[in-house]
């Protein structure tokens, strides 16, 4: 966590559910005081008493972090919204449907973006070939797959999931994926990012 819970934050919080400091402190069998010290910036919790204090708050841990009760902006599922992470120390790829905060190797990770502002070169090299056989797309990258740079994953964003096929150094950049209503694909390289083929 880049920030630590402020006093003004434990204030906010605990005012807006209508609780005083006794009752507070009396959730978290701590005393009164400490809920005073706490927001006159005097102390901090300890660590042990984040997630009674975000329980007795009504909220999330990362929620008292941010200092903001989050809600759910996803009314209708769309996979539009969907992002990858990737980590540049263990390679994982993680995806999700809609903004979150990933971490991975003691790293926040940044949402991969598809690449659109780039040269022709630079398209033409991680162009996604797209051949149907039998019941299914071959998807097929003629790009390099040497332990420095390749391709690490290939995926198919559906109206309904994501298939999603990783990729080694001195593999063949290539995929499988059964037909049915694929909408796009992604494939991204370790050193010029995620490009996407309708």
């Amino acid at each position: 966590m880049d920030n630590y819970i402020t006093s003004a934050t434990i204030k906010r919080l605990r005012e807006e559910k209508g609780l005083t400091q006794e009752q507070l402190a009396q959730k978290i069998f701590v005393s009164n005081k400490t809920i005073s010290k706490w927001e006159n910036g005097h102390g901090l919790p300890d660590i042990s008493l984040l997630e009674p204090l975000a329980k007795a708050l009504d909220i999330s841990v990362i929620e008292l972090f941010s200092g903001n009760e989050v809600r759910n902006q996803n009314k209708s599922f769309n996979m539009k919204k969907i992002l990858f992470y990737t980590c540049p120390v263990c390679g994982n790829v993680i995806q999700a449907i809609g903004g979150a905060v990933i971490s991975c190797c003691g790293i926040t990770l940044p949402p991969l973006e598809v690449e659109e502002d780039c040269d022709d070169e630079l398209l033409a090299e991680h162009r996604i070939k797209l051949e149907k056989v039998e019941d299914e797309y071959y998807l097929t990258i003629d790009h390099p797959m040497t332990k420095e740079h390749y391709i690490s994953f290939i995926a198919a964003v559906y109206d309904n999931g994501v298939d999603f096929v990783k990729l080694y150094p001195e593999s063949a950049a290539e995929a499988r994926f059964k037909i049915g209503r694929a909408k796009f694909f992604l494939a991204y390289c370790n050193h010029h990012g995620l490009f996407k083929s309708i």
